[in-house]
């Protein structure tokens, strides 16, 4: 915000600056500006302090707020001066405030309610608060605080900002910076992580539950929870909650919540949609803790739902509550401790180590099911239905912490907070696999893009960005899902992609070789010491990769030749293959690939059974050692190229952003901010002369060029800059200038540029805005470096093969940002075209240097200026020494206000 735009809003309540956020303890608490209505509630929320927290507020005695105090602290003009409340319950519990002192400087106070100290509220009131100033541009932070007031400098020093003190003989004064710094950002951050975990620990672990709506009979939802929670043997105290009954199978009911004669953790809510909201409010009168809404008619339905939604969120929120739901099938927790199935699903799900959330209910019943009869066990599953509260991303921290969580399964129709997502995502996979199965992968919407960048990226594009660079192993169906479940739950992650197949019949193996190569993984080159030790098998026998056994081998065969391949330090995962016959016993055969497994526990191995029926799918099962079984081969393969990429990615380099030589991020914000001053609310489209002040202070570099007015002026200009040149007409409202003949290339003389001059201004009318006059860029390969602002995913960085067939050729890839040199790197190979620019049949490579550096410097001005919504350059002509961009497209357009995407508050009530 501008200092002239902030001026403008002065007394205007921000109401962006509205939201709900987690304590450190997971309650909800609700944040906003303070208004003058507040004046009353700030003098009786002094009237609770205690003595020595006034004491550190005001430095002295001062037991009463009296009312001139309480209005001149509740009446802000939300510039100069701000303040932000914090209410739990509805009642205020702290207050947060700045004042400005110097334009870039503001002095901060806190206070904080005795029973909600220690609970992160400070941290979470300093963080937002900093956001608010420098969104006000201010800078900086001073306060004053007691020596004894350890807990209020603690807040400080913790906040990630770097903190000057000074002390005096009574009081420490403090100093800090405010702007985002990558400390401040990781503070919160991990502030953010230890919430969500404590919110989702005490959801799946609670000690007393209620089940609103118990019913006696049996064929309702009500009667399924109840039912399915006590054969699960829940360890803790169930309350069954009916109006018409005195007991529900067998345990006392209660009429309503507030009968029930003990605290309650979790409340099961079973009713119909429009009691949904009243029971809720009941449970939070009565401080249940959380709920789970299994009721269906919620947003799901009309926009009757979607109001009945919100009106929901918001009481489970002013509770401070969590919300699981609504219209989900429930919650599952196999451990011990207190080993809940809250769910009405027909099948309890075994004990194991897959943490499965899914969108939908129906299918978490299906993968429930199906897990059961492959041997997959769940540390927890949770059916987050209409995602109104508890999402994805809170389940992915608690899961990266859940010790008895191994691999993370994820089914999604749709994301709350992609950039959320994204850095969850990326910090859990590095130490556990996350598999996604994400539904609707729809193209629609991409026609009503400008530049050719923000065409291509689809929902899709920005989906498979966000799990390849985040490490998610994404799957496209069911099947697909369980095959890379089994073997990642039974093996290790494979240290490379080369792999060795060991059959008693060659089709089955070269089938696994030709699928080898679709799954990008390599047939491995066994070793001479290898080939030695496979030389006991019989003449007939191949010793090749695959290695073929012939149809009479023996159990032996397959031990000795799985041992010889689980040593082979060439080889990364096994894939034994076997085809049953009556000369060899099956399970014998399957005994000695467990066994093999079992002796070289490092190495993945997979088993392939072709055997008609339906056979075991683990060998093992319950045992230390396990071995995945796959009835055919391109199943296994497939799996394993998932588990391949995962593995490499988990093992690359973490890859850094680098400093940009001259690039200038404060001249960039300053010259977007000017622009757009005036600008209508879809921002605009800039002009060359314009798009060079923005693309210069990043250091982007572009082709020579100068305007024109008229044939004649024209005809000069090109000839101080020198034949051949290139003359475009200027008008930035021309996206595509060649589609409507704007552009005129290779003019050789004054003539050819007064003729061209004059043909586009007859064409193009007054809409030609002028000419542009440039160098023609020497011969190289064309690219395109593009970035589109997505509303949910943020700034994607594009890059590909460019000129005017860039849309047609679709040879584009992309990036979520920030850019790091190793993903710049990877993006410039990743497209079909990159050997044009690595040295093509003989001809010399492109700079790619220079490319990388440029994919970076577009990256940094993205998220940099924020404003900046579409960018093309395209075509960027890449020579052996250098590049320059020829043409350029940018659009400009402001901000939405308030808490950034990725800022410590929950999703709204939507």
């Amino acid at each position: 915000m501008s200092a002239s735009e902030a001026g403008s809003r002065a007394g205007t309540y921000p109401g962006e600056w509205e939201f709900d956020a987690l304590l450190a303890d997971g309650a909800t608490a609700h944040l906003r500006p303070i208004r003058e209505s507040d004046t009353e509630a700030l003098m009786v929320f002094h009237s609770t302090l205690s003595p020595d927290t006034v004491y550190k507020r005001f430095f002295g005695f001062h037991p009463v707020l009296s009312p001139a105090e309480a209005e001149h602290f509740a009446h802000v003009d939300y510039v100069d001066r701000f303040a932000l409340v914090a209410t739990m319950r509805g009642e205020l519990v702290a207050v947060a405030r700045y004042d400005r002192t110097d334009p870039d400087t503001a002095d901060v106070a806190f206070v904080v309610a005795d029973a909600y100290q220690g609970r992160g509220v400070g941290s979470l009131l300093l963080e937002h608060l900093a956001a608010a100033a420098r969104e006000r541009g201010i800078r900086r932070f001073t306060a004053q605080v007691l020596h004894g007031n350890r807990a209020m400098l603690g807040v400080f020093r913790d906040a990630g900002f770097e903190v000057a003190l000074s002390r005096s003989r009574d009081v420490v004064e403090v100093e800090f910076s405010i702007v985002e710094t990558d400390e401040a950002s990781h503070a919160a951050e991990e502030r953010e992580r230890r919430a969500d975990v404590a919110s989702i620990r005490r959801l799946l672990h609670p000690s007393t539950l209620a089940v609103i709506g118990a019913s006696r009979r049996p064929a309702t939802i009500g009667h399924a929870l109840l039912q399915n929670l006590l054969r699960g043997e829940f360890s803790g105290t169930i309350y069954p909650v009916n109006p018409a009954a005195t007991s529900v199978l067998g345990v006392p009911a209660y009429p309503d919540i507030a009968s029930v004669p003990g605290p309650v953790d979790l409340a099961v809510v079973a009713v119909p949609a429009k009691a949904v909201t009243g029971t809720v409010e009941e449970c939070g009168r009565h401080q249940v803790k959380d709920v789970l809404v299994v009721s269906a008619g919620f947003a799901e339905t009309d926009d009757e739902g979607r109001e009945r939604q919100r009106q929901l969120t918001r009481v489970a929120r002013r509770y401070g509550m969590r919300l699981v739901g609504p219209n989900c099938l429930g919650v599952v927790n196999t451990s011990p401790e207190p080993s809940m199935n809250a769910t009405f699903a027909p099948l309890a799900p075994a004990a194991g180590d897959i943490g499965f959330l899914s969108q939908s209910g129906a299918l978490g019943i299906a993968v429930l099911e199906r897990a059961v009869e492959l041997g997959l066990g769940i540390s927890a599953f949770v059916s987050v239905g209409n995602k109104a509260d508890v999402s994805g991303n809170d389940l992915l921290w608690f899961w990266e912490t859940d010790p008895r969580t191994k691999v993370v399964l994820l089914y999604l129709e749709s994301f709350g907070n992609p950039r959320k997502f994204s850095r969850v995502a990326r910090r859990v996979a590095s130490t556990k696999p996350i598999v996604a199965l994400k539904a609707g992968r729809s193209t629609q919407g991409a026609g009503a893009a400008r530049s050719h960048t923000a065409a291509l990226a689809t929902p899709e594009v920005n989906t498979e960005a966000l799990f390849r660079q985040a490490g998610v192993i994404r799957v496209r169906t069911m099947a697909e899902m369980f095959d890379v479940l089994l073997l990642l739950d039974t093996q290790p992650v494979p240290a490379g992609r080369r792999v060795a197949i060991v059959g008693n019949s060659g089709g089955p193996g070269i089938l696994a070789a030709d699928a080898c190569q679709e799954a990008e993984l390599e047939l491995a080159e066994l070793a001479p010491a290898t080939r030695e030790a496979l030389a006991f098998l019989p003449p007939e026998a191949s010793l090749g990769n695959p290695v073929d056994l012939v149809a009479a081998a023996t159990p032996e065969h397959y031990r000795r030749a799985l041992d010889a391949l689980l040593t082979d330090p060439g080889v990364d995962a096994v894939i034994a293959i076997f085809t049953p016959t009556l000369v060899t016993a099956t399970d014998e055969v399957r005994a000695a690939i467990l066994a093999a497994a079992d002796r070289h526990p490092n190495t993945p191995t997979a088993a392939v059974v072709l055997e008609t029926g339906s056979g075991p799918r683990q060998l093992g099962t319950g045992a230390t050692t396990r071995v995945p079984v796959f009835p055919f081969p391109e199943d296994v393969v497939r799996a394993l190229g998932h588990a391949a990429r995962y593995g490499s990615w988990l093992h690359r380099p973490p890859g850094s952003v680098p400093p940009l030589e001259g690039f200038d991020a404060d001249t960039a914000r300053a010259a977007a901010a000017d622009l757009l001053r005036g600008a209508p609310a879809e921002g605009r489209w800039l002009d060359w002369s314009q798009m060079e002040v923005l693309l210069g202070a990043a250091g982007v570099p572009l082709v020579e060029s100068r305007s024109a007015d008229g044939a004649e002026e024209a005809a000069a200009v090109a000839a101080d800059l020198g034949f051949p040149v290139v003359l475009k007409a200027a008008s930035s409202s021309l996206v595509h200038k060649s589609d409507v003949g704007g552009v005129a290339v290779n003019l050789a003389t004054p003539e050819a540029v007064r003729d061209a001059y004059r043909a586009m201004e007859e064409r193009l009318g007054p809409s030609m805005g002028g000419g542009l006059i440039q160098v023609m860029a020497p011969p190289g390969v064309e690219t395109i470096v593009g970035v589109t602002q997505d509303p949910a995913f943020g700034p994607l960085l594009a890059f590909g093969l460019g000129g005017t067939a860039t849309e047609l050729l679709g040879d584009l890839a992309f990036r979520i940002l920030p850019l790091t040199d190793l993903d710049a790197a990877e993006l410039v190979r990743s497209v079909r075209a990159a050997p044009l620019l690595l040295g093509y049949r003989g001809a010399p490579p492109a700079d790619v240097a220079a490319l990388e550096n440029l994919l970076l410097r577009v990256g940094a001005l993205a998220e940099a200026v924020p404003e900046l919504r579409e960018l093309d350059l395209n075509p960027v002509i890449v020579t052996t020494s250098g590049l320059a961009a020829v043409d350029a497209k940018i659009r400009l357009a402001s901000q939405p206000l308030g808490p950034g995407p990725l800022a410590r508050v929950l999703s709204p009530a939507t």
